[in-house]
């Protein structure tokens, strides 16, 4: 079965050459003329995506290759595409950086020709005249699977330099360039690390979208866009599709607490659907605002997010701490990643050197430094029996954190073996009712993950009704 989905994938030709600008200012643009534009962002990161949501008004979702299976990602798409008028995909880095130099595994480029998209290159004419043009046509060479339906050119000095680098690239590349921003034009994107969801929850981002609709509006051919992504192919859908609801019986179906708040808010959507979709109810609690898990809840998801910038907020919820402590000790299986992980520990030192108590759980001090500590794709293989894991089995996912964590004992029951990009170790926590780690696992790599969470969790409310004399 074959859809219809318009769509066109922004890309750059590197970091910074302000495909993140034209895409937002694109959403921002065609929103204003009433449409339904859906966002989707290559790669792991929950940034970008969470501006999408906030232009769009639709839930922006991540396209990986490596972490997902190609039919999968394809699949991903294809939902949540269903009723937008436009679907506007986001790259990452250069059009074809990704896993391995030597080819496009990973890249913006691999997930644009696996979806048949066009792609509009977003290309930095800074200091260049008739050079735009190799630029362009050294990526049109790289890989003939891909299609360059367009060209923006960024950085422009004024509007004769915009028509020289034009005229060079049409000639030269046989593609259109479709319009132009100049070199004070990027939008100014507020710190992505700190108080970002705040900020959007508030509406104070308002203003910026509305100078990115107003800047696109200027400088790009919005009719020539929306022509080239409904020139896109209709996409037929995998043969063996992941995102099948399973009904249980009823009284099976447990009810999974999810902590969401702007401590903690990074979550990959299809994780939370395929906890629905095979069997969980699903409810959310703000440990931030002093709300405890819910009494009702079998099981609870703690994601990551920015709980060392709320980290004395955190602490001051002594009452909430210590209920979800004493639940967990009596058996509620949590599962928790980065943020959470962090959370359930003894402390966090925040970058002032101040150290927070946090839920105690988790016998290890983390502490906040200046510099990354940790980024890359992990694929983690269970090192024991855990709540998505039986021993031996992998998922794949994501490690991003400024953060080092300091366990006090020697024998800390790490809950992973990490293998990344960059080499082998281990991560996270394991106990009878606790898998927590660094990773942001993408629940959609292994999907028998999710049933085994499930199972976990439903175990737990028929013990739990027993003992409080429920039938």
């Amino acid at each position: 079965m074959n859809a219809r989905r318009p769509r066109i994938v922004i890309a750059g030709t590197g970091s910074g050459a302000g495909k993140t600008t034209v895409t937002i200012g694109l959403m921002a643009a065609l929103k204003r003329r009433g449409m339904n534009i859906q966002g989707f962002k290559c790669g792991p990161d929950y940034i970008d995506p969470s501006y999408h949501t906030a232009v769009t008004g639709r839930l922006s979702r991540n396209l990986d290759t490596w972490m997902l299976p190609f039919d999968t990602m394809k699949e991903i798409f294809l939902r949540g595409s269903e009723g937008a008028d436009i679907s506007i995909v986001e790259g990452v880095m250069g059009l074809n950086d990704g896993k391995d130099p030597l080819s496009d595994t990973g890249s913006t480029a691999e997930i644009a020709a696996l979806l048949e998209s066009p792609v509009l290159l977003v290309v930095n004419v800074q200091s260049m005249a008739r050079s735009a043009a190799a630029v362009v046509l050294g990526f049109q060479k790289l890989n003939d699977g891909v299609r360059i339906g367009g060209v923006i050119v960024n950085k422009c000095g004024s509007a004769g330099h915009y028509h020289i680098v034009k005229a060079a690239i049409e000639q030269e590349c046989g593609v259109p360039v479709m319009g132009w921003l100049g070199r004070s034009e990027d939008i100014q994107i507020p710190e992505r690390h700190l108080g970002l969801m705040p900020a959007i929850e508030r509406g104070e981002l308002g203003p910026l979208f509305s100078s990115a609709a107003d800047m696109i509006e200027h400088g790009i051919d919005l009719k020539a866009v929306l022509t080239l992504a409904h020139d896109a192919a209709p996409l037929a859908w995998p043969a063996t599709r992941q995102f099948v609801r399973q009904e249980p019986h009823e009284e099976t179906r447990p009810t999974i607490a999810v902590a969401k708040d702007a401590a903690f808010n990074f979550y990959y959507p299809e994780n939370l659907e395929l906890l629905e979709l095979f069997g969980a109810n699903l409810c959310t609690f703000s440990p931030l605002a002093g709300e405890k898990v819910p009494e009702d809840a079998d099981g609870v998801y703690i994601g990551g997010g920015f709980p060392e910038e709320f980290a004395a907020e955190l602490s001051a919820q002594k009452q909430v701490n210590e209920y979800l402590k004493a639940k967990i000790e009596a058996g509620l299986p949590v599962f928790a990643e980065c943020g959470g992980y962090m959370y359930l520990t003894r402390s966090i030192t925040d970058r002032s050197g101040v150290a927070h108590d946090m839920v105690g759980l988790i016998p290890a001090h983390v502490c906040m430094q200046t510099k990354l500590a940790a980024l890359g794709y992990r694929e983690v293989k269970a090192v024991r029996d855990n709540l998505l894991l039986a021993e031996g089995e992998t998922m794949r996912g994501h490690e991003f954190h400024y953060s080092v964590l300091t366990a006090e004992t020697d024998e800390y029951p790490h809950a992973y073996e990490t293998k990344g990009l960059r080499g082998a170790g281990y991560d996270g926590y394991c106990d009878f009712a606790v898998t927590a780690g660094y990773t942001h696992v993408h629940f959609a790599s292994n999907v028998n993950a999710v049933r085994r969470f499930i199972d976990r969790c439903a175990a737990y409310g028929r013990t739990r009704r027993g003992s409080n004399g429920a039938r």
